[in-house]
């Protein structure tokens, strides 16, 4: 029998014979790669006016041919909706009411009782020296584990969440429950401030993903051995169809700046720069654009120095106000800072969209900004909290339309090789393929 099969499998000169065609489909079809075909964000809420970032990549993936939908954990409270997240709409999960949750968290612990179980346990214990963290977590998980059903339907090959907070958090469960690869990105208060589970979600990721290269050495440093090895830098970078370089300085000297109204955005810094400009007899006008928690203390500065005729603060704006705004600026300013709480940015959109525009920008030397501006190539740096240091760089900048132009060239060039949006995101589809082949 033996050589009456070996023969059945070989040719008349001796060779092997084609194998069966069912056989070897399916060795092919266990070998080659699985596409990327399905995949499930998972965030705080959408839209959110600020995370146009997440928008611009989930467009990408769209645009590739994956299909993508959105778990929002919270109902958007937002009263604007930029146009390319309204887009999207219809691909967003909200949070279900109060018996639906319930009642699908009570069957998904049933179903699962050890997974989800032992999910539980790991992030009380993680999180009950701080009560208001740990009863969050656990309404995370509640509502997380109740949209089950619908991910069941939808059977998503990846679970990706940004934040690697509560979405994170999210995402950490729902892979347990369901068996698939997850995977996060994390930003800036998530990287220095809020670490939740973070060592165990960064050992547990198929895929971890991070901003910036500074972000990776900082998690090495202090929270896993593990960061080098696993973390994969993805900027957050800018759609470039949307961002046209302008052809000319425009007249004035209009400043800008771009950014929600909180410390580690440094619009203090700013406006103290400012009154050094208007008392060394510096024309001006300056807009800030955004809304925050520091709006009542930015207005108050601006009546201390009596800069209320110089200085507007704009609140939150489209994006087509901001890139009409970006083609009037004579610079754009972002003095980033590290807050006393420890809050700092990663890389600001803000600053590559300034710069892909063509707009001169003037930051600060903060987290991982060095990555984005090399100083006198692609913008100016000044000291960080030093109001001297940045009028005197937005001094450069208005005195000076050569500097200007030379900045804003290498600053576009630098935004079109390593920050376009498009091509991170198709980055992120890479890394996502193979987390997805790993798993499998």
């Amino acid at each position: 029998m033996q050589s009456r099969a070996i023969h059945e499998f070989t040719s008349s000169e001796g060779a092997p014979a084609a194998m069966p065609q069912d056989t070897a489909c399916a060795e092919f079809a266990a070998t080659s790669p699985q596409p990327l075909r399905r995949v499930v964000y998972v965030v705080s809420q959408f839209p959110s006016w600020s995370e146009t970032f997440i928008v611009r990549e989930i467009r990408t993936l769209i645009e590739v041919g994956v299909d993508v939908r959105i778990l929002s954990l919270k109902r958007s409270e937002e009263t604007m909706v930029q146009a390319d997240a309204a887009a999207l709409l219809d691909r967003v999960r909200q949070p279900l009411g109060l018996l639906p949750t319930l009642w699908n968290t009570l069957r998904a612990l049933f179903a699962h009782p050890v997974r989800i179980g032992s999910g539980v346990a790991i992030v009380v214990a993680d999180t009950w020296r701080t009560p208001a963290v740990m009863a969050k977590s656990l309404a995370t998980l509640v509502r997380s584990l109740s949209q089950i059903p619908w991910l069941q339907a939808f059977d998503p090959q990846f679970i990706h969440a940004h934040w690697s907070t509560y979405p994170t958090t999210a995402a950490w469960v729902l892979a347990r429950a369901m068996q698939r690869p997850f995977g996060f990105t994390c930003h800036a208060h998530d990287v220095f401030r809020n670490h939740q589970l973070l060592p165990r979600k960064i050992a547990d990721a198929a895929l971890a993903v991070t901003i910036s290269r500074h972000n990776v050495g900082w998690l090495d440093r202090n929270i896993s051995a593990l960061a080098p090895h696993k973390l994969k830098v993805v900027h957050c970078g800018v759609d470039l169809r949307q961002i046209p370089l302008r052809t000319e300085d425009p007249s004035g000297n209009r400043i800008l700046g771009v950014g929600r109204l909180s410390p580690e955005k440094g619009f203090h810094t700013l406006i103290e720069a400012l009154a050094i400009l208007r008392d060394n007899g510096t024309p001006f006008q300056c807009t800030l654009v955004g809304e925050g928690p520091a709006r009542q203390e930015l207005l108050g500065l601006i009546d201390r120095h009596e800069l209320r005729q110089h200085v507007e603060l704009a609140g939150a704006q489209p994006q087509e106000y901001v890139r009409t705004a970006l083609e009037q600026a004579t610079v754009f300013a972002l003095p980033c800072q590290i807050a006393a709480n420890g809050s700092r940015d990663g890389i600001p959109v803000a600053l590559m969209e300034a710069m892909a525009a063509g707009c001169p920008v003037v930051s600060c030397p903060v987290s991982g900004v060095p990555e984005l501006i090399g100083n006198d190539v692609h913008g100016l740096l000044a000291a960080e909290r030093d109001a001297a240091s940045l009028a005197q760089a937005l001094q450069r900048l208005l005195d000076d339309a050569a500097l200007r132009r030379r900045l804003s060239v290498a600053a576009r060039q630098r935004i079109e090789i390593e920050f376009d949006a498009r091509k991170e995101a198709v980055k992120l589809h890479g890394l996502m393929t193979g987390a997805i082949n790993h798993a499998a």
